[in-house]
C-alpha cells in the first residue's frame, strides 16, 4: 500500500483542488441578488449559431482528462506542469467570477432547427447558466492540454497525435462561440492568460524552480540538523 501511495501521491493536490473548484463554482452558480456585468463584443453578433459544434464542445470533457491521465502515468514532470497550468488558471477564473460577476445574453430564444445537435445544445443550456464566463475555462484548459501534448516527447513525436490534438483544441475553442456559450471576449482573455501561464510554466519552468528551491532548503536544514 505504501508503495502505491509513494508512486501515485502526486494526484492528491489536484484531487483536493478539484473538490475546492467544484464547491466554489457551485456556490457561484447559485448566488442570488447579484449585479452582473454583461460580457459582449460587437463581433459576437456576426458569429452564426452552429449546433454541430456541440460535439467538440462536449469532447472537451474527455480531452483534458485524457491528457492529464496519460501524463499522470507516463510523464511526472509534464504532469506537474500541466496541473499547475490548469489549476492556476481555474483559480484565477474563480476569483474573477467571485469579484466581477458576469453574464452573457448571446443564447437564442428558439432553436432555428430541430435535430439531435440542437437538442444537445438545449440540454447544455439548461444545465449550464450563462454566467461566470471569463476567461473561458473551455478555451484555457484546451490550450493547456495541447501545450502538454506538445511538450511530451512521446506524444509530440506522433504526427497523428500532434495534429489530432491541435484540430480538437481549435474545434473546442471555436465551439464555445458557435454554440453561444461564450463571447469573443472570454476567448481572448483565455488566450492572454494562456500565453502568460505558458511562459511561466514552460519557458521559465516555475515548477522546476520551486522544486530546486525546496530541495535546497531541505538540504540546508538537514546539514544544520
Amino acid at each position: 500500500m505504501k508503495r502505491y501511495y509513494e508512486k501515485y501521491k502526486h494526484i492528491i493536490p489536484l484531487a483536493i483542488f478539484g473538490v475546492i473548484y467544484v464547491l466554489w463554482f457551485y456556490l457561484l452558480e447559485h448566488r442570488t441578488n447579484v449585479q452582473y456585468m454583461v460580457v459582449h463584443m460587437n463581433i459576437d453578433d456576426y458569429i452564426p449559431f452552429c449546433e454541430y459544434f456541440v460535439v467538440p464542445y462536449l469532447l472537451w470533457f474527455a480531452y483534458v482528462p485524457a491528457v492529464l491521465g496519460y501524463l499522470f502515468f507516463k510523464d511526472r514532470r509534464n504532469y506537474d506542469r500541466c496541473a499547475v497550468f490548469l489549476c492556476t488558471g481555474m483559480l484565477i477564473f474563480l476569483v474573477i467570477s467571485t469579484f466581477i460577476p458576469n453574464i452573457q445574453h448571446l443564447r437564442l430564444h428558439t432553436m432555428p432547427r430541430h435535430n439531435v445537435f440542437t437538442v444537445l445544445v438545449s440540454q447544455l443550456w439548461q444545465t449550464d447558466t450563462p454566467t461566470n464566463l471569463f476567461p473561458s475555462i473551455h478555451v484555457y484548459n484546451s490550450l493547456g492540454a495541447h501545450f502538454a501534448v506538445m511538450n511530451n516527447e512521446t506524444l509530440s513525436g506522433k504526427k497523428w497525435v500532434r495534429r489530432g490534438s491541435l484540430i480538437l483544441c481549435v474545434s473546442i475553442i471555436l465551439s464555445t462561440m458557435f454554440i453561444k456559450q461564450h463571447s469573443m471576449f472570454d476567448v481572448l482573455m483565455a488566450f492572454i492568460m494562456g500565453a502568460v501561464m505558458y511562459a511561466a510554466v514552460y519557458y521559465y519552468d516555475v515548477v522546476a524552480a520551486y522544486r530546486f528551491q525546496t530541495g535546497k532548503r531541505q538540504r540546508k536544514r538537514a546539514r544544520i540538523g
